[in-house]
């Protein structure tokens, strides 16, 4: 779905939403594929890079807000589709902080002996709650899933550490008002919009920025390192003004700060994987590179992952 498409259905323009958000397209799940069908493909081609058997999985985390059922979790959905018989399978729920949510439980279990490997994923199907009556919000979303496998490393590399904070006061910021049990879907609902995302875009930007550059700072000091010691940040791809500013604050240039959301808008808690992945095959990951992964999202609940490659 590109701008010029959105242009066709609310009062907008290519120009209005570069200039505001750095995104000129986004990718939308046709009507029947699922944020869980997506989370198999995404699954199905990291089990193939990293070479590991369905049997050696033993832990399946799935970060997601658009999951295909109230009940079941997809990560169960994702076992039963895929076939992990010694596996364990939950769903997240921290919005654009999924797949730094679900790295930070899977490396406690392995690192505690509970699991010895984990898949973990982030998917959303964010068209399925996206209002495109408002031009606010509808332009910033996009449907996407990524997906590793975590697993023990005894040789320096891998996951160094994880940082995950949430604030509950700022709920209201960023979040979805009925379908949930405190305000169920009635038989005369209007579906009047409050079934869909809703932000306070000005406000979130403000805490976002500063807690996502905390984030990062901990996680980095948590592991020893500085900044200077980064070879790259991959940020929840939001908002490239969010984006400038978090790399301003860090002080790092933009050329350490991947970005793709030109391409995909804000796919939620698919972001951080996508681009990961995406790094990795434009061959901007180098063996020993530090690499600090960090989201923000709503709960409101933020956080930063440092790996060295």
């Amino acid at each position: 779905m590109t701008n010029a498409d959105l242009e066709k259905i609310v009062d907008t323009s290519d120009e209005w939403i570069v200039t505001r958000t750095g995104i000129r397209q986004r990718r939308i799940a046709q009507d029947d594929m699922s944020s869980a069908d997506m989370a198999v493909e995404a699954a199905r081609r990291a089990l193939e890079m990293s070479g590991r058997t369905h049997e050696e999985i033993d832990l399946i985390i799935t970060g997601t807000v658009t999951p295909d059922y109230r009940l079941p979790s997809n990560a169960c959905i994702v076992q039963e589709r895929m076939g992990f018989p010694n596996a364990v399978a939950f769903d997240v729920v921290a919005a654009c902080a999924g797949f730094i949510n679900g790295l930070s439980i899977a490396q406690s279990y392995i690192a505690s002996g509970v699991h010895k490997r984990a898949l973990v994923i982030g998917t959303e199907k964010l068209s399925s709650i996206t209002n495109y009556e408002d031009r606010n919000t509808c332009v910033l979303f996009g449907d996407a899933a990524g997906a590793a496998v975590i697993e023990p490393s005894e040789n320096g590399h891998g996951l160094l550490s994880t940082y995950m904070k949430s604030d509950g006061s700022m709920r209201d910021w960023l979040w979805m008002p009925t379908g949930g049990s405190r305000t169920p879907y009635s038989a005369d609902f209007a579906f009047d919009g409050t079934d869909k995302i809703q932000m306070a875009g000005s406000d979130v930007f403000k805490v976002a920025v500063k807690k996502m550059a905390d984030a990062v700072q901990n996680v980095l000091r948590d592991a020893g390192l500085t900044v200077d010691d980064v070879s790259l940040v991959v940020p929840h791809q939001a908002n490239i003004r969010i984006i400038e500013a978090l790399a301003k604050r860090l002080r790092v240039g933009m050329d350490k700060v991947y970005q793709n959301i030109e391409k995909y808008g804000n796919t939620s808690a698919a972001s951080v994987p996508l681009a990961l992945d995406e790094a990795n095959r434009e061959g901007l990951l180098k063996p020993g590179d530090n690499i600090v992964l960090v989201a923000f999202g709503g709960g409101l609940i933020w956080g930063a992952a440092v790996l060295k490659w």
